[in-house]
């Protein structure tokens, strides 16, 4: 799929060529989903449509301003979160994939690049590119993709898998924000695979025994033991001592105060997005294609505009004024994988030599299942990076 993502500083979101996507008829089921999932998620750690909307050549999604910027760079700054901090991030976090999960959808890329904030520094997730619908309870997919870094065990070997992997990152998250990296790196993505299948995990001695239990149960390599694998799901997580001080509902209304509050001058300050970004013009990708009749009929219905989009229209025309008021070790670059350009079964076995993990691995990598017919549900190919920003500390980030 050729896919044009563009970042403007204050807005997310996407174009795509149809012409291009309706090829293929899973990158037309592809997107279409992500835009039916953006519509019909609503939530408040959740990033919202504003608009979705269609030209002679190309679709556009146009998602909220947040200009609290990315968790990555706010990460990037401090190096770790005290465990306070990244409690607070977590449980927010927690919400918003227990949302997904009791609607059947997984996320799959949960990540520092992935989570926002808004300009009160509430969590937002963003980027719904490889969510998968439709998997509620007993059922499993089997689609090769991710990060590298925070990609759960039974991604990696083709077991199948379920919204336990959603849990499998978040637990990569916590001892990410809690230590300066990801749990399980290295030089490249074989050695990196090798080690989150079998590799021994390793707490550093400052984190509290609580930290310390809820990490380990996160990165359970069996998915049926990890916390939040099993019918519980979120409130499973909730339950855990290391949520003790949450209050729960206090959280969802957004009464709790964020342990950081973007200092914005404006509705238009920038100065929460790494400067790499802001000094670019944002450009639109060219259009030069001359849609068939078939192409349009493919995206009939793309077109949305938010509730809350056509209420301040509405409110526009009142007479009345409203008022406005005024880190890190060095690890692999954490890349979305392709599966149509990279697979794991060439090359790769585990390294020789006496493994120490913390519980039995996992069986070996399963041989890929047959080619699908064409109308079956194959695995997508992912948004190859536009490029790779390093930071000073020596840490990946795939470009959109």
């Amino acid at each position: 799929m050729s896919v044009y993502i563009f970042e403007s500083w204050l807005e997310r979101g996407g174009s795509w060529h149809p012409a291009k996507i309706v090829r293929n008829a899973k990158d037309t089921a592809h997107t279409r989903a992500e835009r039916n999932i953006l519509e019909s998620v609503k939530h408040p750690f959740i990033v919202e449509l504003a608009y979705a909307f269609q030209t002679g050549g190309k679709l556009y999604l146009i998602l909220e301003c947040l200009s609290g910027g990315e968790l990555f760079t706010h990460l990037e700054r401090e190096g770790i979160f005290l465990e306070d901090t990244a409690c607070f991030y977590l449980s927010e976090i927690t919400l918003a994939l227990g949302h997904l999960h009791a609607q059947g959808i997984i996320y799959r890329d949960l990540k520092p690049e992935n989570i926002m904030l808004n300009s009160q520094g509430h969590v937002k997730l963003t980027d719904f590119g490889l969510c998968k619908e439709s998997i509620h309870e007993g059922a499993v997919t089997h689609t090769f993709c991710g990060t590298i870094e925070y990609m759960a065990p039974e991604i990696l070997v083709r077991s199948g898998h379920n919204r336990a992997v959603d849990w499998w990152s978040l637990g990569a998250l916590m001892y990410d924000m809690l230590t300066g990296s990801p749990p399980f790196t290295a030089e490249n993505r074989k050695k990196t695979m090798d080690k989150i299948i079998k590799g021994k995990l390793a707490l550093p001695p400052y984190l509290t025994p609580d930290a310390r239990d809820l990490v380990k149960k996160f990165l359970k390599r069996n998915p049926s033991q990890r916390i939040g694998g099993g019918p519980g799901d979120a409130a499973e997580v909730q339950r855990h001592p290391f949520f003790r001080h949450i209050n729960w509902d206090d959280l969802l209304a957004r009464r709790m105060d964020p342990p950081f509050r973007p200092c914005l001058q404006s509705e238009e300050d920038v100065s929460q997005f790494d400067s790499h970004f802001t000094r670019q013009t944002p450009v639109d990708s060219p259009d030069d294609t001359a849609l068939s009749e078939s192409a349009n009929q493919a995206f009939l219905g793309f077109t949305y505009v938010a509730p809350s989009v056509l209420d301040s229209i509405k409110e526009g025309f009142s007479f009345q004024p409203k008022l406005r008021s005024p880190r890190r070790l060095n690890s692999s670059p954490r890349t979305p994988i392709s599966p149509l350009k990279f697979s794991p079964f060439e090359g790769f076995r585990p390294s020789p030599g006496p493994p120490e993990p913390m519980e039995p691995p996992l069986p070996p990598l399963l041989p890929a299942p047959p080619p699908p017919p064409p109308s079956s549900t194959a695995p997508l190919p992912i948004r190859p990076p536009s490029g790779t920003k390093k930071s000073k500390r020596g840490r990946g980030r795939p470009g959109r």
